[in-house]
């Protein structure tokens, strides 16, 4: 059974740092163009680089999404995260202090130039900071976000182990990054701060009842 966090403390991390060579790897990948996958603190993750157009139609067809999908952005630090999001309301900015690094996406309204594929047309991108250094260390090496969304054709469930990556993406993935995904089996909560009140879009490894400690105007 998944556990949901309703308290503002993060655990202490389980993960063993990743292996430079192998971040390097995934990193190059994402710089070319390419699809890397990589461990998170919920699932497999698929990364690309989310300004490319290119690369982000790649990551709709390994995984046969379809466009009409937004896509997830993950960062190294909550200060990146004015790369990928126009604003940060001051609520969205209290919880990613709280719940950053952690399994908390909020959706907020995109940089220009971020391609309409991220957002579904919407203008929004979904952002976070992963509790778990495999994809923080990715998004150092390149230098920016990567996308984030979980390692499954669609349709199907996540998959937490690399093997089982690597047999159902086989060569359309250019690296898969070993490691250990986190032990819960809740994906991310998301909170909307583009629509006022924000809203909770999916609930996930954080309670409302945690966010609403911290943003009292959360609705969910």
């Amino acid at each position: 059974m998944s556990r949901a966090i309703d308290r503002a403390d993060p655990d202490p991390s389980p993960y063993l740092s990743p292996d430079p060579t192998g971040v390097a790897a995934a990193a190059a990948v994402i710089r070319g163009g390419g699809v890397a996958a990589f461990p998170t603190d919920t699932f497999y993750g698929l990364g690309v680089d989310p300004f490319n157009e290119r690369a982000v139609e790649s990551l709709f067809a390994v995984k046969g999404r379809a466009a009409l999908s937004a896509v997830p952005i993950l960062i190294a630090a909550p200060g990146d995260m004015s790369i990928v999001a126009a604003t940060a309301p001051d609520g969205a900015a209290a919880l990613a202090e709280v719940f950053w690094p952690g399994a908390l996406t909020l959706v907020l309204e995109a940089v220009a130039g971020l391609p309409a594929m991220i957002s579904a047309g919407a203008g929004t991108v979904g952002v976070r900071v992963p509790d778990h250094p495999a994809p923080r260390a990715i998004a150092r090496a390149v230098n920016g976000p990567i996308t984030g969304t979980s390692a499954n054709r669609s349709g199907e469930p996540p998959m937490k182990a690399a093997g089982e990556v690597k047999a159902t993406f086989g060569d359309a993935l250019g690296f898969v990054l070993d490691g250990v995904c986190g032990a819960h089996d809740a994906p991310s909560t998301v909170v909307d701060f583009t629509v006022d009140p924000p809203l909770v879009r999916r609930h996930g490894a954080i309670t409302l009842e945690a966010l609403l400690r911290i943003c009292p105007d959360v609705v969910g």
